[in-house]
């Protein structure tokens, strides 16, 4: 990638103009002068310069010229590199950019220096070639820029989208305690996202994400949501408006979030995984995406962060029917979550967080554990749950990220139920789970991703629920784990082959393994 273009400066005589780049053949120079962004760190002091001091000769011209002038902006290091060479069209920008201010000077009636004023007609004079090259060449981007105001999508939004398509398979596996095994069917699927990113303030911004699909979800032939996908989108090549949010700063370190559908808490939180893409990069399942905390709500609500020196919070609010107006639904009176969450950051490589999550009908961890799936969540209990999670990730260099996380949950059942052989009472359940993760960015190629991810499937250790009066079973455990490598075929395509193997499906020792293969195939534009 080419370097951003920053003015630094070189000596002539008593005279110091700004350049923009090293001494390279002519054609990249006006390239960089088509490409030239300028810098928002204008020099108002000499004493800026890291690497210009009193003793140096040229101090004084410097000095002048800053003071005068202010034709000077420096590198983004705060360094002058006074004894870099330049060709003659780097000089000729530099004495454009002197010619300009100068005349912004002469029109607001400020004084300049005659002999400044001579010495500045005098090289005018003999770079006149290249100014009139510079010139053109800005002529045209002005009318390039011109062109895109006209013919843009929007003043105010910014379109971009995704495009996932999949080949994967179960290649074994087995269900209903080993009496069945899972099918094996290879499929090949979608996932589409349209995004606008609206902002009318230049710190707020809408988002609005419309998305279509028809990859399956592999929990549903599995029989348990250890077998799910990130990419997964059943909506049988249904368009819908899938996410609408609105978030904008309410002090320098607080924004607030609304959420006016498909809300999920990690749009206000740090999950601190470099392996989360949301399926359209990185950990191809979903239990390898982030910690499963973070699944427990979605909806409609409200989100709000911070930020406290190096600590970062968050705490939100979902409602998953919040706009049905019938009995036992809507914003306060149906299913919701409720999530907060302190992290620790001292700096970019390393970050801790702890988070509590609490809610009503939104328990969705126990889900993956058999006796709690087979015996309550498919029956019309109401349950409530507090879980307790810890997030870590450390880079420990520039191609290596060692992540972690973990956490356990209690769900109580709120009601009884009773259905012929089916006598549920109330009662308890606890469940433990746990991942490591180890990350590989640029493996093998810039913008690559390498990823490995062994944990603990939810586990259910203890529960004093009861059905015909026998406690549920202690679950088996179910472990695991996960290789992908997510090939950057440009900075737009990439494709991510990789392998999954969960043992004990469902927590059943009775089931065989359960493996998928997955090629993910990833366009965004």
């Amino acid at each position: 990638m080419k370097n951003k273009l920053f003015i630094g400066s070189v000596l002539l005589g008593s005279i110091v103009f700004p350049n923009i780049a090293l001494a390279v053949p002519t054609e990249e120079i006006l390239e960089q002068i088509d490409n030239y962004q300028p810098s928002q760190n204008q020099v108002t002091s000499v004493s800026q310069l890291r690497d210009v001091s009193p003793t140096d000769w040229a101090f004084e011209a410097l000095r002048s010229l800053v003071e005068n002038y202010g034709c000077i902006v420096g590198y983004p290091d705060r360094t002058f590199r006074g004894n870099r060479a330049l060709s003659r069209y780097e000089f000729a920008a530099g004495l454009n950019a002197c010619m300009q201010q100068m005349e912004r000077l002469i029109a607001s009636s400020q004084s300049v220096m005659r002999e400044d004023i001579e010495k500045l007609k005098r090289l005018m004079a003999e770079f006149e070639t290249e100014l009139a090259t510079l010139g053109a060449r800005v002529d045209n981007l002005e009318g390039r820029i011109a062109f895109l105001e006209d013919h843009q999508f929007s003043t105010t939004t910014k379109l971009s989208g995704e495009v996932v398509i999949g080949l994967a398979s179960i290649f074994n596996g087995q269900k209903d305690g080993g009496r069945r095994n899972i099918e094996q069917v290879p499929v090949l699927g979608s996932r589409t996202r349209i995004e606008l990113s609206t902002s009318f303030t230049g710190q707020d911004l809408l988002y609005t994400r419309l998305a279509t699909g028809n990859f399956p979800d592999f929990s549903v032939p599995a029989q348990t949501q250890q077998a799910s996908l990130a990419f997964s989108q059943p909506d049988d090549n249904d368009v819908s408006i899938e996410v609408l949010n609105y978030n904008f700063p309410i002090s320098e370190n607080i924004t607030l979030w609304l959420e006016g559908a498909g809300g999920a808490f990690d749009d206000f939180t740090n999950t601190l995984s470099i392996l989360d893409g949301d399926g359209g990069s990185g950990a191809l399942s979903s239990f390898g995406t982030r910690n499963l905390v973070y699944y427990q709500g979605e909806g409609t609500g409200l989100g709000i962060e911070g930020k406290l020196g190096q600590f970062g919070w968050s705490l939100g609010y979902l409602a998953t029917d919040g706009n049905n107006p019938e009995r036992g639904n809507g914003l306060f009176n149906g299913a919701y979550g409720i999530l907060g969450q302190i992290g620790y950051y001292p700096n970019d490589k390393f970050g801790i967080a702890f988070a509590y999550g609490q809610g009503y009908n939104t328990f969705g961890i126990g889900e993956n554990t058999r006796s709690f799936a087979d015996i309550v969540a498919d029956s019309p209990i109401d349950t409530s749950h507090n879980t307790y999670a810890v997030t870590m990730s450390w880079q420990l260099s520039e191609k290596f990220v060692l992540g972690a996380w973990g956490g356990y949950s209690n769900v109580r059942t709120l009601n009884s139920f009773s259905d012929g052989n089916v006598n549920i009472s109330r009662g308890s359940s606890d469940s433990w789970y746990w991942a490591a993760t180890l990350g590989f960015p640029d493996l093998f190629k810039e913008g690559s991703l390498g990823g490995i991810i062994v944990g603990m499937q939810p586990w259910q250790t203890n529960s004093t629920i009861r059905n015909n009066g026998v406690k549920l079973d202690k679950d088996d455990t179910s472990f695991h784990i996960e290789a992908f490598y997510e090939y950057a075929i440009t900075d737009n395509i990439k494709i991510t082959p990789g392998v999954i193997v969960v043992t004990n499906p469902a927590n059943d020792s009775r089931n065989d393994p359960l493996v998928i293969g997955a090629l993910r195939t990833t366009f965004t534009f």
